[in-house]
């Protein structure tokens, strides 16, 4: 890799390493597996640097590595996950209540809908240019987007008390 291409690399992380650890945290649901994931992600990129940037803004390329990267962590790790006696603390800084129970709602969602909720509502990304990220179709990333946002709506709309059933009396002769 040439000295411009390099530095070219280093513009790009500093410029969009916020941003990627945003999205991969989103995917994630952990800092510390989102560190990881863009770390591997930029890793994978900076092999191909030269043709991805031949081929315009490396950016939806390096969102493209997050996703399926994610994704292949996450069959790999429901294999081989380990039950734990104690959680672990957890780093990272407080979220407000209300995003908390959206993050953890999300982290619930089978990969591929997490993905497009993520692409779709997080990062702004139109349906085309979502489907050409995750290599899918754009009717796949609307289905998924509709399956996502119901099974979020389940998840984030607080029960209704128990009501009692109203009960009519009908007079005689009245319909």
């Amino acid at each position: 890799m040439s000295s411009d291409e390099d530095e070219a690399f280093r513009d790009f992380v500093a410029g969009q390493r916020r941003a990627l650890l945003r999205t991969a945290y989103l995917l994630a649901g952990d800092h510390g597996h989102a560190e990881d994931l863009v770390q591997v992600a930029l890793l994978k990129t900076h092999r191909h640097w030269a043709r991805v940037i031949s081929r315009g803004d490396p950016t939806a390329y390096v969102r493209r590595v997050l996703v399926t990267t994610h994704t292949s962590w996450r069959r790999r790790r429901a294999s081989t996950e380990q039950v734990l006696e104690t959680m672990p603390d957890q780093a990272g800084p407080a979220v407000p209540e209300r995003d908390d129970e959206l993050l953890h709602a999300l982290r619930t969602l089978p990969p591929r809908m997490r993905a497009v909720v993520v692409l779709r509502f997080y990062e702004d990304l139109s349906e085309a240019q979502t489907a050409e990220l995750m290599g899918c179709s754009v009717g796949t990333v609307k289905t998924q987007s509709s399956r996502a946002m119901a099974r979020l709506r389940d998840l984030l709309t607080p029960a209704a008390p128990d009501r009692p059933v109203p009960t009519t009396s009908r007079k005689a002769g009245r319909p």
